[in-house]
């Protein structure tokens, strides 16, 4: 038969779309053509399929092949097709039997000696693949992390020889397992930071609901500390949100994450530009906030970042998700992050004290960097003080470790999950409504608060969330007026 039909997978965002690869010989004279939208790289794959096979000792047809890309209009890139192409081109040939190719879906790149290549995006694909109830034929190194797709029957193979026999005698490859670790202890501990107790419980809160959070403060005094010591007591991701993770860092091109269910944590430096942090290029690609999805998203030296690239993050922020359009696709990644930021309060960062010498005109200026939109966005705004020296030198004990205040959290996670299926972070206007409703004494407070701080509606409910999840840390069904209280404290 001169025509072969073989399945594989493209890549659009942290989705995978089935391709179908037409390979077709005719007569004429010998030539090799590639149709259906493909980029440059596609379009070299003729070159390496064709080597891959003469150095695998088969033979490559002297007809006119024609191999089209299904559908047209998707745009393909990568090497990612080259193994299917190359299988679609012996089986046209008679060189594989067509009947074993319909139960698989192929990826990889070949080199030129017929060894398979890793590709980007192998998550993805492997997700899709077992919704299709087919197996999935990939390179070795992408086996491991297909693995994480526990529906789908992975086989990895590290030469398209090896693929070929598979096909013609079956069970020659074994199938991927998942091997992962699932424990995870963060060596950096919340009680190697010495004071700072309003800090910490306002860490609490915010990994509590998974609300954002600034700290305020002059040089030194564990701004940075506190926030890197935020992981140890987030609660580990659950499957669903672990797979979406490691899908973006697999479109990504990424390092592996160590750990599945490690919530991931981001820092990039101030000098990031905006594409680097919302993602984008002509073949979009994810940026810090899609790489922090259900983590944490750390800005340190907040306002030494361009007011410009700042400004971007207002969108995901309220969406939890990215579009970067471009001229052939739009392309939404997930971004559904916690903003951990910090700042010194001047431009020299001791204002208040002797040693500042900033004018109130370098001190507006510094602070206009952040936008007002920004700023209330963020649920938690805390001011870290200088610690005394008598207590850095005091020989007090160590007060709560990660794992203490982790257990705390996780029980408040468990309740808003259990409560209404989400963080308090992400609650809805109708979700606030039914689960932090105010007695007539809480309203009375919360418009005088209003008034006084000129909170917008935006703030109003942030207000609200942040009261909700101190209820729930002290497993309270009802918001009390301490907890409204100590809410609006972090507004000041």
């Amino acid at each position: 038969m001169s025509l072969a039909v073989i399945y594989t997978r493209a890549k659009s965002g942290i989705n995978a779309p089935l391709v179908t690869v037409e390979v077709h010989l005719s007569n004429g004279l010998p030539s090799l053509n590639i149709v259906g939208l493909p980029e440059t790289a596609v379009k070299e794959s003729k070159d390496r399929v064709r080597s891959a096979l003469l150095n695998s000792h088969f033979d490559f047809p002297a007809r006119r092949i024609t191999i089209n890309l299904a559908p047209a209009d998707l745009p393909k890139e990568g090497g990612r097709f080259d193994l299917p192409i190359a299988l679609g081109i012996l089986a046209a040939s008679g060189q594989l039997p067509m009947e074993a190719l319909k139960d698989y879906e192929f990826i990889g790149e070949l080199a030129l000696s017929g060894e398979l290549r890793p590709v980007d995006g192998i998550l993805p694909s492997a997700l899709a693949c077992g919704e299709s109830h087919r197996k999935l034929l990939l390179p070795q190194t992408n086996g491991a992390e297909a693995a994480l797709a526990s529906k789908t029957t992975v086989y990895p193979a590290q030469h398209l020889l090896e693929v070929c026999a598979h096909l013609k005698e079956g069970d020659i490859l074994t199938s991927e397992t998942l091997q992962q670790e699932t424990d995870y202890t963060s060596t950096a501990d919340i009680n190697e930071v010495i004071g700072q107790h309003q800090a910490k419980r306002a860490l609490e809160i915010a990994a509590a609901g998974a609300h954002n959070l600034l700290f305020s403060g002059p040089p030194g005094t564990g701004k940075t500390m506190l926030a890197s010591r935020l992981p140890g007591i987030l609660p580990p991701l659950d499957d669903k949100s672990a797979l979406e993770v490691a899908a973006v860092y697999s479109v990504s091109g990424s390092t592996p994450r160590t750990n599945f269910f490690e919530r991931p944590f981001r820092s990039p430096h101030h000098t990031a530009s905006s594409v680097s942090l919302v993602g984008g290029g002509s073949n979009p690609r994810p940026g810090e906030v899609s790489k922090a999805h259900h983590g944490v998203l750390f800005l340190d030296e907040l306002p030494e970042f361009s007011r410009k690239v700042l400004e971007v993050l207002r969108e995901p922020l309220e969406s939890g998700s990215i579009l970067i359009a471009r001229a052939q696709a739009s392309v939404e990644y997930p971004a559904k992050f916690m903003l951990v930021a910090a700042m010194n309060p001047c431009p020299c960062g001791y204002l208040g004290e002797p040693r500042c010498h900033c004018t109130p005109d370098q001190v507006n200026r510094y602070r206009d960097k952040i936008s007002g939109p920004l700023l209330d966005r963020i649920d938690l705004q805390v001011h870290v003080p200088r610690v005394p020296h008598q207590e850095l030198t005091a020989n007090k004990p160590p007060g709560e470790n990660s794992e203490t205040i982790r257990k705390r959290v996780i029980a408040a996670r468990e309740r808003q999950q259990n409560r209404q299926g989400c963080a308090n972070a992400q609650l809805s206007r109708k979700q606030l409504d039914q689960f932090c409703s105010l007695n007539k004494t809480q309203l009375e407070m919360m418009n005088t608060a209003i008034e006084r701080m000129n909170l917008s509606a935006r703030g109003f409910h942030r207000v609200l969330k942040v009261a909700r999840t101190i209820a729930d840390i002290e497993n309270q069904e009802q918001i009390q007026n301490r907890h409204l209280s100590e809410a609006l404290a972090y507004r000041l």
